[in-house]
């Protein structure tokens, strides 16, 4: 039986068929590095996904925004509902890296808040790839980060089963040195507590909790009940591995050595600044050191643990970190499946990377941006020499390690293209051939959008009478400025005008994003002003009007490449239309606009041979990240409510309400206040 099922009521259509055909041709020929040139609203997810259908291979797509990347997992899970489908990002709401500032003496400390739901997808991904062949997950560039050894994250899992001789105290010892909390009074993910003979494990994913039942001093019964799904039915699997709660994790007896190891580092870096005359540098590095390796002796954790990753992993200097590559390459290589320099990589999974005209440049300078603030901080003994493979991958890096690669534009820049070349071997010469797969007709007969170019005087006038004419149709539009402080100063303006409106860019939180599109589509807002998040991929079948501010000031925001991307988020509606406002027509522009003129013609032409009259596209709207993890929260709270009459009920999570301030669990009482204010409403 396949072990991926794509589940969707449509056919290929249009170009479809033949891009599906080609790409998985060149797969099955052995082709590394191919192109799928598709238009906006050609369906190219849906194309990707009946790849992998034909290939039957766990997938990794890329994305270069969070925002794209929640869509695209959203619409796999529905084409894949029987496979394991998971979402991975950078798991912080905020970040702010470590640094230092020579000139001025400032020294940054590394400040973070880390999403749990986030994290607990993180999770999901890296345990599914260790026991499960039909994976797909959905990554940012943050999948090229460092996240620790598979194998040893595999290795230090334990496997519990019925019948197996072990106590309670002997399983809660396990899970502490996984990395577990104990909390007795309201585990969340990565937590475990202990009632009497059962020990209940919150897995650290956050979609699972696992309870141990013990008689003495063996285990009776394993139950599990998943979390954030309807009426949830309890299964018991025998056995069970209960995978770490964080990535970084070293077995006990080798944690001594890399202990050992990394205090050898500093002693030898310590005298080089006393040598150097660098007391200063010198006490501050000995200082920080002596106290993490304290804190990882006695907690097997610390603080930045990252930054000592390449001893923990016993690592080579210089050499790569292990990322979320390394995992499929390790859950689904085959011996013997390496590179020339010895680096574990299998063609046994495949790679989209989507937007590859945005997400290649962001896979090729992730790393010198790293490498220049870890080099200060070691210059001034803020970290060790080590800290510094403590990286992203280099861009060679990635390539080496990743198999089979499918990029996926609709205007794929000039490095995809060079790279996707298919060589054929015929009447005993080689012969080379594009390996482009390209999809111009759209499956509803849409055409691109119109593009009109106005002055700019008086634009933001204009704007607005444009986006009431769409209002009073019931559709939607978008506005794309050219800084942050621009966008929301314009958002306010029409909001003042009498539009529902909000702003959109990087300073969103990630999970608030994807909200915010959809109340656009719900028509909680009329409009949504943005910079660089409106452009890629974003699927928005209500949107018939875009707003291209500044169309003339050449730049990254203003190419060619942007302004086509941009033109294509109106291209899902029959009444599609774009208006640039410039001074002048730039190269760009005019590049732009004949490009889109050029697939105009294409499309027609395709519909009038077909007799295919355009149609709107009509999308479901569906829950956001958001709405998931408030419902998995409302889930985990159910327990806690008791049954009876409404008023007994409020009385009684009055009273835990109470409980739960007076012991400081000051969060599971705004929860309970929360699910009262809840039952209260009439």
């Amino acid at each position: 039986m396949p072990s991926f099922k794509l589940v969707s009521k449509f056919k290929p259509m249009g170009d479809q068929p033949q891009a599906i055909e080609k790409l998985v041709a060149n797969l099955d020929m052995g082709v590394l590095r191919q192109t799928l040139l598709g238009v906006t609203g050609s369906g190219k997810t849906f194309t990707m996904a009946n790849v992998i259908e034909r290939v039957q291979k766990p997938t990794l797509v890329i994305s270069h925004n969070k925002t794209l990347a929640a869509q695209l997992y959203q619409e796999f899970k529905e084409f894949f509902p029987e496979s394991a489908m998971h979402y991975f990002v950078s798991y912080y709401d905020y970040y702010q890296p470590e640094a230092y500032i020579p000139s001025t003496d400032t020294y940054i400390e590394k400040d973070a808040k880390i999403n749990e739901l986030i994290d607990g997808l993180r999770h999901a991904s890296t345990a599914s790839l260790l026991t499960r062949n039909d994976v797909i997950i959905v990554a940012s560039v943050s999948c090229i980060y460092g996240i620790g050894d598979p194998e040893e994250y595999e290795k230090v899992a334990n496997e519990l089963k019925i019948g197996q001789k072990i106590s309670p105290r002997e399983v809660a010892r396990y899970l502490v040195l996984l990395q577990y909390h104990r909390n007795d009074f309201d585990p969340r993910q990565g937590e475990f507590r202990i009632r009497g003979d059962m020990v209940e494990i919150h897995s650290p994913s956050g979609e699972e909790i696992i309870v141990v039942e013990f008689s003495g001093n063996s285990i009776e019964k394993i139950t599990v009940r998943k979390v954030g799904t309807l009426n949830p039915k309890p299964y018991t699997p025998n056995p069970i591995k209960i995978f770490p709660a964080k990535h970084f994790v070293t077995p006990r007896q080798k944690l001594e050595l890399a202990i050992k190891n990394i205090k050898q580092e500093a002693k030898e870096r310590v005298a080089y600044f006393k040598k150097s005359g660098k007391l200063l540098e010198a006490q501050r590095l000995a200082e920080r050191t002596n106290f993490d390796m304290e804190m990882l002796k006695e907690t097997g954790y610390c603080n930045g643990i990252e930054n000592y990753s390449r001893h923990l992993s016993f690592r080579e200097p210089g050499s790569p970190p292990y990322t979320l590559i390394d995992y499929f390459n390790y859950a689904y290589g085959q011996q013997g499946d390496r590179d020339s320099l010895g680096v574990p990589v299998s063609k046994n999974w495949l790679c989209f990377i989507d937007e590859s005209h945005a997400t290649v440049p962001q896979l090729r300078g992730m790393y010198e941006g790293d490498f220049a603030r870890k080099k200060t901080l070691v210059e001034y003994g803020f970290r060790l020499p080590s800290a510094i493979d403590n990286r992203p991958l280099k861009f060679p890096e990635f390539n080496k390690k990743v198999g089979p690669i499918i990029y996926v534009s609709a205007t794929p820049a000039d490095y995809e293209l060079k790279m996707s070349v298919c060589k054929k071997l015929e009447a005993g010469s080689r012969k080379s051939e594009v390996a482009i797969a390209e999809q111009l007709i759209r499956p509803t007969g849409l055409l691109d959008p119109k593009i009109e170019v106005r002055k700019t005087a008086g634009q933001i006038k204009d704007v607005i009478r444009e986006i009431k004419k769409r209002v009073a149709k019931k559709e939607r539009s978008l506005v794309l400025a050219l800084t942050k402080r621009l966008a929301e100063d314009i958002a306010e303006y029409l909001a003042e005008a009498g539009i529902k409106t909000t702003y959109l860019h990087s300073e969103i939180k990630t999970l608030d994003r994807p909200e915010i599109l959809k109340d656009l589509r719900l028509g909680n807002y009329d409009a949504v002003v943005g910079i660089n998040l409106l452009r890629e991929g974003l699927d928005l079948p209500e949107v018939s009007f875009i707003a291209i501010l500044d169309a003339d000031k050449e730049g990254f925001l203003r190419n060619e490449r942007t302004l086509l991307q941009i033109t294509g988020r109106a291209a899902r509606h029959l009444n599609g239309e774009v208006i640039m406002y410039a001074d002048t027509v730039t190269d760009s522009m005019k590049r732009a606009m004949g490009e889109t003129e050029r697939r105009r013609q294409i499309q027609a032409d395709y519909n009038a041979e077909h007799s295919i009259t355009p149609q709107q596209i009509q999308k479901e709207i569906r829950k956001s990240l958001l709405e998931e993890a408030k419902g998995r929260q409302e889930e985990e709270l159910a327990p806690l409510i008791p049954q009876g009459p409404k008023k007994d009920v409020l009385k009684a999570l009055e009273r835990e309400m109470k409980r739960a301030a007076k012991e400081m669990n000051f969060e599971l009482a705004a929860r309970i206040r929360d699910q009262i204010k809840k039952i209260s409403k009439p």
